[in-house]
C-alpha cells in the first residue's frame, strides 16, 4: 500500500504567511485525510546510492494555534516512500530550481509531483506567454537595446519586468527613456519583457486558478494608491470578481494547453481583460485568499482531483 506522505519542497515554514499562504492550506486539507506531511528545503534534495532523499522533517499544521505549525520529527526520507510531492518553493527560477527538477525527474514515473519537474522547466512563467501574445497588451522580450528604445517610443509607457522574477520584484513603469537605467537593468536581469502599460490596472487585475485543466476560480487584486502593481505581497487588497466571456474564453484555451504540458496547477493574470504574460506554474498562490474572500475550499478540489 502507498505510504500516505506528501512532501512539500518550499521555503522554511517559518517564511511563510499563514494568513495567504497556498502551501500551508493545501497541507492543511490533506491532514484531514490522515496523511503525514514531510517538509524540506530545496537545497537539502540529493541523489545517495541510486536514491532520491531529502533531509527534512515531519510537520503538523494547525490554523487554530498561535503558531501555526509544529515540527514533529527530523529525519532523512527516501522520497520514493512519498504519495505526491509539491514542489511549493518560491522562484527565482534559477540553477538551483532547475538541478532539483532534475533529480525529481528521476523518480516522477514512481510518485505524483506537482507541477511535473519536466514541465516547469519547460514552460517558463513568462516566455510561455509567447504564443498567446493577440490576448496580451503589446509585448516584446529583448536585451536589445535599440528594440527596447522603438518600444518606448511607440507606446510611451512601458512596463519593464525580469524574465525570471517573481512577486511584483523589479518591475517598474517606465514614463520617461532613461538609457543608463535600461542599460543597468539588461545587465541585472539579462532578457527582459516590455509591455505596454495598461492605466486600468488601477482598478485591479484578475488571478484566475487552474487546477487540471479547468478554471476553478478567480479574484481581483486592487494595488495601493499610488502604485501599479497588484501582488498582495506588495500591498494589493484582493476583492470577489467574475470573469467576461473574454477572460473565461482566453483561460479555457490556457488551461486545455497546460494540461497538455502536464501542468496541474496554474494560475493566470488579467488585466483589463488582456493576459498580462505570467503564466504562474511554479509555486502559485491565492487559495487560502479565495477561501477567505468566498468560503469555497479549492484545496478539496485540488486533491480530489489528484484523487488523493
Amino acid at each position: 500500500m502507498t505510504n500516505k506522505i506528501v512532501a512539500i519542497q518550499g521555503d522554511h515554514p517559518s517564511k511563510l504567511n499563514p494568513k495567504t499562504d497556498t502551501s500551508i492550506f493545501l497541507a492543511n486539507e490533506i491532514q484531514n485525510k490522515k496523511y503525514k506531511i514531510f517538509y524540506y528545503d530545496p537545497k537539502n534534495l540529493s541523489i545517495i546510492n541510486s536514491k532520491v532523499v531529502a533531509d527534512g522533517f515531519f510537520i503538523k499544521f494547525n490554523y487554530k494555534s498561535k503558531k501555526i505549525y509544529k515540527i514533529l520529527k527530523s529525519r532523512r526520507l527516501n522520497l520514493e516512500k512519498c504519495k505526491f510531492i509539491l514542489i511549493r518553493q518560491d522562484p527565482p527560477f534559477n540553477l538551483e530550481y532547475i538541478s532539483t527538477t532534475y533529480i525529481l525527474d528521476t523518480i516522477k514515473n514512481k510518485v505524483r509531483v506537482i507541477n511535473d519537474p519536466t514541465s516547469i522547466r519547460d514552460v517558463s512563467e513568462k516566455f510561455y506567454s509567447a504564443k498567446y501574445q493577440e490576448f496580451m497588451p503589446k509585448t516584446i522580450f529583448t536585451q536589445n537595446i535599440v528594440e527596447i528604445k522603438k518600444f518606448f517610443i511607440k507606446n510611451r509607457k512601458v512596463i519593464l519586468k525580469p524574465a525570471h522574477n517573481y512577486s511584483g520584484n523589479d518591475i517598474y513603469l517606465l514614463d520617461k527613456f532613461n538609457l543608463t537605467f535600461v542599460k543597468k537593468f539588461i545587465k541585472k536581469h539579462n532578457y527582459i519583457i516590455c509591455q505596454k502599460y495598461l492605466p486600468k490596472i488601477k482598478k485591479g487585475d484578475k488571478r484566475i486558478f487552474l487546477i487540471n485543466g479547468k478554471i476553478v476560480g478567480a479574484i481581483s487584486r486592487i494595488p495601493k494608491v499610488g502604485s501599479f502593481l497588484s501582488n498582495m505581497s506588495k500591498g494589493a487588497i484582493p476583492i470577489g470578481t467574475k470573469l467576461t466571456k473574454i477572460e473565461k474564453r482566453v483561460s479555457k484555451l490556457v488551461a486545455g494547453n497546460l494540461k497538455k504540458k502536464n501542468i496541474f496547477f496554474a494560475g493566470i493574470d488579467f488585466i483589463d481583460q488582456k493576459l498580462n504574460g505570467d503564466i504562474n506554474v511554479t509555486s502559485p498562490t491565492g487559495l487560502k485568499t479565495y477561501y477567505d474572500l468566498t468560503k469555497i475550499n479549492l484545496a478539496k478540489s485540488f486533491w480530489k482531483e489528484l484523487k488523493a
